[in-house]
């Protein structure tokens, strides 16, 4: 928007927000009465075309207002103008209800009697509106328009093109180290040492098993089964043989590894977290069988025996339970027999009830539509007498439009003065408002220099005892990259370092792990076996007597159902 347009903008914007309590009283009056069906989000239009005829209909004159109504919907700028403008309601319930807010005498000067005189125009303009609704012609007074001439501006001298600045070469990086695509040789030493362990623990277990058979076997057994192998003594042996059970467990793994030639090629996928924790519960597991066994050796009693009692009675306990629960099970079918022949006795007495509803239904629906007669004919009369009311109206309303247009030819000639008056005035304004336009932009088109030199080697010179130059802070922050760029070097040896001791501490337990899982599932095999030649011996529960008594009872009760429903 230009200068003048944008000022319009506000000061109406501002006027509608000051007056906001006047022109609320019209526009939901408006709502009320002949715009029932506009859409509420049209207020803010209907507010300012009333503010605008209002306030400013003085200084716009009739030409710009009408405009811009004319800019806008027709219908809807037609039936708003044509209730605003009644003459009955400005001189009754508006200038009442605008008095509550300002003083009465002040309300009628300023604004109930300038809208009264710009009337009759304002009503020839509704006229044109009606008239392009219903497509007829309109016939519009043609009046000569100003031709705005170009301003005769001093044309700006073109400025000057700045030198463009030296494009910073950048520096060369250095190219990537081979070292970076080829394994560390911490790795090599790493398997190497391994290899050279493996080797000597293989030695030394083949001397000690070729002088201990029998014995490791024996010892193997009875820590994996907890239990003791006939004919065999176990003191002379167990302090001697510890180390040499753990060996030979080593010797197996040893070989599985032979077999896949990898460490890596684990059977499950484990994270260090599960390592370290599988690895700490086979080694409390190993000191409690150790301190089984040594309970067994000063004397301590097997309990085996009292485990297997106890199993017994378990077996007991879960049959039982398992009866009382077939005895409910058995008990929830009988009851819903049971209820599903008293379901079938209150449909019998539900369909006798149903019979006697809709007999008196019949009666009720006969009785309603002899009252609906008489009601449609109290309506029809009620009818004509409404529309005899209506041509009464009809009349009256003739007669208040003859009214009104005695008050426009009265009111026409005062208005015409007042336009040319207000007409002046403007064209005054706008010539004034043109010349100060011109001066600023004369203003605004002369060159600024905004060039400034910067020494890097000066400081700001605000007398602040840390101030530095630019220079001098490169160097200060080049001087800390490589102080953090060491601590950052010796960060990443330590966390090597650490990551070595890590790898060796999983390798050990990924060894434990495998040893005790080997053993483990040697043990579940037997004790499956053993599980399936029990069941297999024994013999099948006899049902409860209690059961046989509630099937029975069930049955009888089933083949009742059956009859009653083949009845019904």
């Amino acid at each position: 928007l230009n200068v003048t347009e944008e000022k319009f903008v506000l000061d109406t914007l501002a006027g509608c927000m000051e007056y906001k309590s006047l022109l609320d009283v019209v526009v939901n009056a408006f709502f009320v009465r002949d715009g029932r069906y506009c859409p509420i989000s049209e207020r803010n239009l209907y507010a300012v075309i009333c503010y605008l005829a209002t306030f400013q209909l003085e200084e716009l004159g009739l030409q710009h207002f009408s405009r811009i109504v004319k800019s806008l919907d027709t219908a809807k700028m037609q039936k708003f103008l044509r209730f605003f403008f009644n003459a009955l309601y400005l001189n009754t319930w508006i200038k009442d209800e605008w008095s509550r807010i300002y003083d009465s005498l002040y309300v009628k000067e300023n604004w109930i009697d300038p809208l009264l005189r710009w009337q009759p125009h304002v009503q020839q303009l509704i006229e044109q509106l009606t008239d392009k609704l219903s497509n007829r012609p309109t016939t519009v007074k043609t009046s000569t328009v100003t031709q705005p001439k170009e301003f005769n501006l001093t044309v700006p001298k073109p400025r000057a093109i700045p030198i463009p600045l030296p494009i910073p070469v950048l520096e060369k990086r250095p190219p990537v180290p081979p070292s970076t695509y080829k394994p560390p040789k911490e790795k090599k030493q790493l398997e190497e040492i391994k290899t050279k362990t493996r080797q000597k623990a293989e030695v030394s277990i083949s001397s000690i098993v070729c002088v201990c058979k029998g014995d490791i076997f024996f010892l193997n057994s009875l820590l994996v089964q907890g239990t003791f192998l006939p004919g065999r003594e176990l003191v002379p042996f167990l302090p001697q043989y510890l180390d040499v059970v753990w060996k030979l467990l080593l010797r197996q793994y040893f070989e599985e590894l032979q077999s896949s030639h990898r460490i890596d090629n684990i059977p499950v996928k484990l994270n260090a977290a599960a390592i370290l924790r599988e690895g700490a519960l086979y080694q409390r597991k190993m000191e409690q069988e150790l301190k089984r066994i040594e309970n067994l050796l000063q004397g301590a009693g097997d309990p085996s025996e009292f485990l297997e009692w106890q199993k017994q009675m378990h077996g007991k306990d879960l049959e039982e339970q398992l009866g009382e629960t077939e005895c409910r099970r058995l008990q929830g079918k009988l009851s819903h027999e049971k209820a599903v022949l008293a379901h079938q006795n209150v449909i019998q007495e539900n369909k006798k009830k149903a019979d006697l509803i809709r007999e008196e239904k019949a009666e009720l629906m006969h009785q309603y539509a002899e009252k609906r007669l008489q009601e449609q004919k109290e309506m029809r009369e009620l009818v004509e007498q409404v529309v005899e009311g209506h041509k009464n109206a009809k009349q009256a309303k003739i007669k208040l439009q003859k009214y009104k247009q005695q008050i426009v030819q009265e009111v026409c000639e005062e208005n015409r003065e007042l336009l040319r008056q207000a007409l002046e005035e403007e064209e005054e304004k706008l010539r004034k408002r043109y010349e100060l336009i011109q001066q600023i932009r004369a203003i605004e088109s002369l060159p600024i220099l905004r060039e400034k030199f910067v020494d890097l080697t000066e400081t700001g010179g605000h007398g602040l005892i840390c101030e530095m130059s630019i220079v001098e802070l490169r160097e200060r922050l080049a001087l800390l990259r490589e102080e953090q760029k060491a601590a950052e070097e010796e960060k990443r040896h330590q966390i090597i370092h650490e990551k070595q001791a890590k790898e060796q501490l999983l390798l050990d337990k990924l060894d434990q792990i495998s040893t005790f899982r080997a053993e483990l599932g040697r043990a579940a095999a037997l004790k499956q076996e053993e599980k399936k030649r029990k069941s297999q011996s024994g013999e099948r529960p006899v049902k409860d007597e209690r059961i046989l008594n509630l099937q029975k009872k069930i049955a009888e009760k089933r083949m009742e159902r059956k009859k009653q429903a083949e009845l019904l």
